[in-house]
């Protein structure tokens, strides 16, 4: 769960915001580390350096270690199309096309998501418009918290 938070977070990023250099990638990754000890996972499991990591992920989705089934499937239909009576699903294409188009091939394939010329123009098309919609939205419905603002988080 933790690999693919930190990858899917990396990827988003550097997709829809704005590339990273080397030292900024391995910076987050670093940090990111602290995540994964709250999720419970002792530190001396992480590989040691990003490109440790990478090499991690590509080895789990390529040699067979990650394996999609039936449940991951169906558990993935209702996050990319979850059913929400105020919006038909057809609404939802435009997240179902970015999931799909974020995933690495391997993966994509294995979930059966739909990969034809329309779904990578229209994921182009989100490429190239998000960036552009999120500078144009306003602070305040985009940034949380806002900046100059604290954020009490209650002790637990």
């Amino acid at each position: 769960m933790h690999a693919t938070l930190v990858d899917s977070a990396l990827v988003t990023y550097q997709t829809f915001v704005q590339p990273l250099t080397k030292s900024e990638r391995e910076d987050f990754y670093q940090e990111s580390k602290l995540l994964g000890e709250l999720l419970g996972i002792p530190r001396d499991r992480f590989p040691e350096s990003l490109r440790d990591f990478d090499h991690y992920l590509h080895q789990m989705i390529t040699e067979g270690d990650v394996s999609v089934t039936p449940r991951a499937k169906t558990l993935a239909r209702l996050v990319v199309r979850p059913r929400l009576r105020l919006l038909p699903g057809p609404l939802m294409v435009p997240f179902e096309v970015v999931t799909a188009g974020l995933l690495p091939t391997a993966l994509r394939e294995a979930y059966g998501m739909a990969w034809g010329r329309g779904q990578q123009r229209a994921f182009a098309l989100a490429v190239a418009a998000v960036p552009r919609i999120v500078a144009l939205t306003p602070p305040r419905l985009r940034v949380w918290p806002l900046p100059g603002k604290s954020v009490k988080l209650a002790a637990t």
